[in-house]
């Protein structure tokens, strides 16, 4: 038997009288997985998350959460999810402090022994009203809220927004943990440093619509991978590189053969047999002109 997914929606559509929703978004999460949510602001990754929760009801299609019904079974959902909105706000003359122990109060279970390890780990200030703290402090409690009682798929919508550099590695390492121990988490952002970082799939939506969901790595294949190549013959590898279809954008500086490879390397390395290869850099696709050139490709489609 399939195990249930933690997130599993089919044509998923939220219409907004004015403004755009979401339209026909099917996506499946297995348990077990980092699942990148990934898009600009405005192309419906809140929606898609809010109506998870029931805090939006879908005008068409359906969703479910840890195989329990998104509308019918909602409460259900909430208490067994950690979810952190985009703007995290509890009243601001609560010590931070108190709104853990208020957001607890709301859940089954005692949560304190975790928020304790995460208080630690995140150097959350307890002691002082909400409205005096800082954006990122803000955030940390949020974080903290999310996880405190180690729930079995957690949402996030733009989690590290607010954080320092150091904190936001911490918090990489702490979803790694999570998904480690079996649970689930369900990452929104318009980072795409962010979900490389982190995630094992990445679903990318534009307009309300899911482009493509894939993994990192098969991401990564679809972009180009960008080469510098120092040879003793400059004249004959571009004479050579250049018949290859796979090779593009090549140029030359002095010794220096730059060009950009998309799919396998194999053709490159066999057109440089037999010349004097002095040096040879190779780097990975870059993520942005992957998301860049799918969305392009979303819109030429249209």
């Amino acid at each position: 038997m399939t195990p249930t997914a933690a997130v599993r929606t089919e044509s998923l559509t939220v219409a907004y009288r004015h403004g755009r929703g979401i339209n026909d978004v099917t996506i499946e999460v297995p348990r077990g997985e980092v699942f990148g949510f990934l898009g600009p602001n405005g192309a419906g990754k809140t929606t898609a998350i809010r109506t998870l929760l029931d805090l939006l009801r879908p005008t068409g299609g359906s969703a479910s959460v840890l195989g329990l019904d998104s509308v019918v079974d909602s409460l259900e959902i909430r208490n067994r999810c950690g979810y952190l909105p985009g703007e995290f706000v509890v009243p601001g003359q609560l010590t931070g402090r108190e709104a853990l122990d208020w957001l607890a109060s709301l859940r089954r279970g005692n949560a304190s022994r975790r928020r304790n390890e995460l208080v630690d780990r995140f150097g959350v200030e307890l002691d002082r009203p909400v409205r005096q703290l800082s954006k990122g402090n803000r955030q940390k409690i949020g974080l903290v809220q999310a996880f405190q009682h180690d729930p079995e798929l957690v949402i996030l919508d733009e989690p590290t927004t607010g954080l320092d550099p150091l904190v936001q590695d911490e918090f990489h390492r702490l979803v790694r943990e999570h998904v480690d121990r079996g649970h689930s988490v369900f990452l929104s952002s318009h980072s795409l440093d962010e979900v490389q970082h982190v995630a094992d799939r990445v679903g990318i939506i534009r307009e309300g619509r899911i482009v493509t969901v894939e993994t990192v790595e098969a991401l990564r294949q679809r972009g180009l991978r960008r080469v510098t190549l120092v040879v003793g013959d400059v004249f004959a590898a571009q004479n050579r590189l250049g018949s290859i279809d796979a090779v593009s954008e090549m140029q030359v500086r002095g010794d220096q053969v730059l060009f950009a490879v998309r799919g396998s390397f194999e053709p490159v390395i066999a057109a440089l047999a037999g010349l004097e290869v002095i040096d040879l850099l190779s780097r990975a696709a870059d993520l942005d002109e992957v998301f860049l050139a799918l969305y392009r490709g979303s819109e030429d489609r249209r």
